[in-house]
C-alpha cells in the first residue's frame, strides 16, 4: 500500500501548484481537524494530563543498545550483509565488495544510533528553570531517520512548539534521538509524549515534515511528495487560537 494511503493520522503529500507550501493535515488556511475522539466530556481530568496519561505507555520508547550490543552485534550484522550481496546475484568476494558488508554494517549502526539512547532521556539533560509563559516554538530542526518498513532513508525537519509551566527545553538535542527505525507517526507521537512527560507544560505542539525515500524511489516514485504529521496535546489540541498560533509560526 502507498504511504500516502497508509498514513491514516495526518499524511498529506505536498501540493504540486508550485507555491512550495505543504497542509499540515488540512490545519494550514483555516482548516482544522481535530483527532479521533471528540472534546473532551465535562468533568473529565484537564489536559494535557489526561490526554497523555492514557497513551503515554503505548507511545513511549523503550529500545536501547549500548556500545558493548555495536561492538558484539558488528560481526553479524556484517555477515547478513553478505547475504543480501549474495541473494542480489553479486559476488562478495570482488575487489569491490570486499569491505561493504563491515562497511555497510558500521553505517547501520551509525544511522541507527538513536537506539542508544531515549528520549527522556535526553530531554532530562536539557531542562532548565526559567519564569516563561509564552509560547515557545522551534522550528526547521533537522532530521535523519530511517523507514521501519524498507531500510531506506527519511529526511525533513521537525518543528515544535509548547507552552512552558516554570522550565524550558533545549530542543536542538532532540535532533539525535530520531537515528531509528522509526514510523513517522509514532516518531512524532513520542516526542511530544516525551516533552509532555520531562516538562508537564500546558500544551504541546509537535510537527514533522519528511521524505520517504521508499516513495521517491520505488512504489508510486514521486520526486516531491512530503509527508506531514502532526501531534497535539493539551491548549495545543484543544484551544483553537494556540493551535493556529503555532501553526502559522511554523508556516511563516
Amino acid at each position: 500500500m502507498d504511504r500516502s494511503k497508509q498514513n491514516k493520522y495526518s499524511s498529506n503529500e505536498k501540493n504540486d501548484n508550485g507555491d512550495g507550501d505543504s497542509v499540515l493535515n488540512g490545519h494550514f488556511d483555516g482548516m482544522v481537524k481535530r483527532a479521533a475522539g471528540g472534546p473532551q466530556a465535562p468533568g473529565a481530568e484537564s489536559a494535557p494530563h489526561r490526554s497523555t496519561s492514557a497513551v503515554m505507555e503505548s507511545w513511549k520508547e523503550e529500545r536501547t543498545r549500548s556500545l558493548e550490543d555495536n561492538e558484539m552485534s558488528l560481526p553479524s550484522l556484517a555477515a547478513a550483509y553478505t547475504t543480501i550481496l549474495r541473494g542480489l546475484g553479486e559476488n562478495p568476494q570482488r575487489q569491490g565488495l570486499l569491505k561493504t558488508p563491515w562497511r555497510a554494517a558500521t553505517a547501520m549502526q551509525f544511522f541507527t544510533k538513536g537506539y542508544q539512547e531515549k528520549i527522556i532521556d535526553v530531554l532530562n539533560d536539557a531542562i532548565f528553570d526559567e519564569d516563561h509563559d509564552e509560547m515557545v516554538i522551534v522550528k526547521d530542526i533537522d532530521m535523519f531517520s530511517m523507514c521501519e518498513h524498507h531500510l531506506v532513508p527519511i529526511f525533513g525537519r521537525v518543528h515544535i512548539g509548547y507552552l512552558p509551566n516554570k522550565r524550558v527545553l533545549g530542543l536542538s538535542k532532540l535532533a539525535r534521538q530520531v537515528h531509528l527505525l522509526y514510523f513517522q507517526e509514532r516518531l512524532t507521537k513520542q516526542i511530544a509524549v516525551a516533552i509532555t512527560e520531562a516538562l508537564q507544560p500546558t500544551g504541546v505542539g509537535v510537527v514533522i515534515e519528511a521524505t520517504h525515500m521508499c516513495m521517491v524511489m520505488r512504489g508510486v516514485q514521486k520526486m516531491n511528495s512530503k509527508t506531514v504529521t502532526s501531534t497535539m496535546l493539551g491548549n495545543f489540541r484543544e484551544d483553537p487560537k494556540t493551535r493556529d498560533e503555532f501553526l502559522r509560526l511554523i508556516k511563516s
